[in-house]
């Protein structure tokens, strides 16, 4: 079986998931849709990312985060989500932690939510269905 080493790559570029000092980038998904946390999950760890948990709407959400934090680096947080919406989980981790970096996932024509969540502080927004250079463009740019 071939290794990594059978493949030197031309250009080689440290992963992006990987701070300064070379540690993981932590993040926390939360996600209704099982698919939707796959995916975002798989984009991540591929370039570096460490998923450090994952939560199903919220109100899991923000107690997860509660219960991470300081070990958390970044959130990616669906608007759409039963228990307790996006926003709401946002306006909470907000009021838990002020430094909180949260990317918000959205369906298109949800901009209205999106500006709403963008004025209550989140760092940017990713759009579904998910596209990988883009989730990665956006989450890197929040964590620097």
């Amino acid at each position: 079986m071939k290794t990594k080493q059978d493949f030197p790559s031309i250009n080689e570029r440290p992963p992006e998931g990987l701070k300064g000092d070379g540690t993981k980038v932590r993040v926390l998904v939360v996600d209704d849709s099982i698919f939707v946390a796959k995916q975002l999950g798989q984009i991540l760890t591929s370039e570096g990312y460490e998923i450090v948990a994952t939560a199903g709407d919220g109100a899991e959400g923000v107690e997860k985060y509660k219960e991470l934090s300081p070990n958390v680096d970044i959130v990616t947080m669906d608007i759409t989500m039963p228990k307790l919406d996006g926003i709401s989980a946002l306006e909470q981790i907000m009021a838990f932690d002020k430094n909180a970096r949260v990317i918000m996932v959205s369906a298109l024509g949800k901009e209205d939510l999106v500006k709403k969540s963008l004025l209550l502080g989140a760092k940017n927004y990713i759009v579904k269905p998910l596209d990988r250079k883009k989730v990665l463009e956006r989450i890197s740019s929040a964590v620097k």
